[in-house]
């Protein structure tokens, strides 16, 4: 077994899906990274009760390092520096060196601003992020919340506990200094290397695979497999040890044998094989939207870089912005109406001329929950691919509610690109 660890994100906002949790993934994967397992990511709201009985449940399943983040602001409900202190067996008090420190940071991001506050509550607040549990090390902080590390008290049984603030940004500028403590690097003595590989496959069942791999069962000791379904693609992640190794061949070949018509990925992204694809072949795309109003020219754009290829897009609802912006004929619009495969061609080529692009895509479709007929139920949805060497259209009946027809309606776009940038499985 290799140093296994658990997570507490806290936050009211959090649990309540206000806001979404984007540490405990974030830091999941660093600590795969560094070769220690975790077994549970537990998210609780402000309630020092709850944290307790959280970062008791961790320590009962045996782990060597637990890791909380937020709760360290200077409002009330910010109590984990005292609930962990407490849960650790180490009484806290005010450190006058970081309250000082903190209280700088504190002023200097109050002139950027403009700020103005009352100094008693101000300080106050300063005083409760400077409140350090008795033999914990402190993490200078990257905003205004210092970090803290707090082993057991001397002689007492448990694991570390890490103590991070709950910004990602703050969290994760704090993390190289956190891994690099003596008590963080005395919990994580015994870790190991765990290797993780991705295959994707486009347009497989889980069923299907549960199949292969239930008829190759013997063949695949010491593989952790895992896979999700998302908007068509089926994602399966294999964690291992290196002495599994052999094993994981020999799932990536029975993968490949298995799934070739399939198998378009065995660790990049969708996004990451079109931006590639663009950049390598030195083409650039433009765009022309309608029911998804925008979302493929952001996903697009997403990526760091990505002005080298992509030179722009036109949302078009109305059909008079799909006539003036993107020269769709009237008579197209009238014969075949808005939705229809004639429609998305003309507006693939339309982005592809106004914009100058080598390759061009259009997409229209009704995205619900209204707007449908009997011959153009919502969740239909057309699209069109144009580049140098012709045209790829696709015409779709989309189960789901609008958000998830718009979704799958991008997906399929991005495959299609795809397919004409580095080929592969269709779409």
């Amino acid at each position: 077994m290799t140093t296994r660890a658990g997570i507490v994100v806290t936050g009211t906002e959090v649990l309540t899906g206000r806001v979404t949790d984007r540490n405990g993934p974030w830091l999941a994967e660093q600590l795969r990274r560094l070769g220690v397992d975790v077994g549970h990511v537990v998210v609780v709201g402000d309630r020092p009760e709850d944290m307790r009985a959280a970062l008791a449940f961790l320590a009962g399943t045996g782990v060597d390092l637990i890791i909380t983040s937020g709760g360290l602001g200077p409002t009330a409900d910010d109590l984990t520096a005292e609930v962990v202190g407490e849960f650790q067996g180490r009484p806290w008090s005010i450190d006058p060196g970081l309250e000082q420190r903190i209280g700088a940071v504190v002023e200097r991001l109050m002139a950027r601003r403009g700020w103005r506050a009352d100094p008693e509550a101000t300080a106050a607040g300063v005083r409760k992020q400077a409140q350090v549990p008795a033999g914990a090390a402190v993490l200078e902080p990257v905003g205004t919340a210092p970090g803290l590390v707090v082993p057991p008290a001397d002689g007492a049984p448990g694991p570390t506990v890490l103590v991070l603030p709950g910004p990602p940004a703050e969290l994760q500028g704090m993390w190289p200094a956190a891994v690099a403590a003596d008590a963080v690097q005395r919990a994580l003595a015994g870790r190991r290397e765990l290797r993780q590989e991705t295959v994707r496959l486009w347009g497989t069942l889980e069923a299907q695979l549960a199949v292969v791999l239930r008829e190759h069962d013997a063949d695949l000791a010491g593989l952790e497999i895992t896979t999700c379904m998302r908007e068509g693609e089926l994602e399966i992640v294999t964690r291992y040890a290196p002495e599994a190794q052999p094993a994981y061949d020999r799932l990536a070949a029975l993968l490949a044998d298995a799934f070739a018509g399939t198998l378009f990925s065995t660790g990049p992204t969708l996004d990451e094989i079109v931006a590639t694809g663009f950049a390598d072949r030195g083409l650039t795309v433009a765009t022309a939207e309608s029911c998804t109003g925008g979302l493929l020219a952001a996903r697009l754009t997403e990526r760091p870089g990505s002005s080298a290829w992509v030179l722009g897009g036109v949302t078009a609802y109305a059909n008079s912005a799909k006539e003036q912006l993107l020269g769709v004929p009237a008579e197209t619009l009238e014969e075949h109406g808005a939705v229809s495969p004639e429609v998305a061609v003309a507006l693939a080529d339309g982005a592809r001329t106004r914009f100058g692009a080598d390759v061009g895509v259009g997409i229209t479709g009704v995205a619900g929950p209204g707007g449908g007929t009997e011959a153009k139920p919502v969740g239909t949805v057309h699209l069109c691919v144009a580049g140098p060497d012709g045209r790829d259209l696709r015409a779709l009946r989309l189960p789901g509610a609008r958000s998830a027809v718009r979704d799958r309606s991008v997906t399929m776009a991005m495959h299609l690109l795809r397919v004409l940038l580095v080929g592969g499985p269709p779409a």
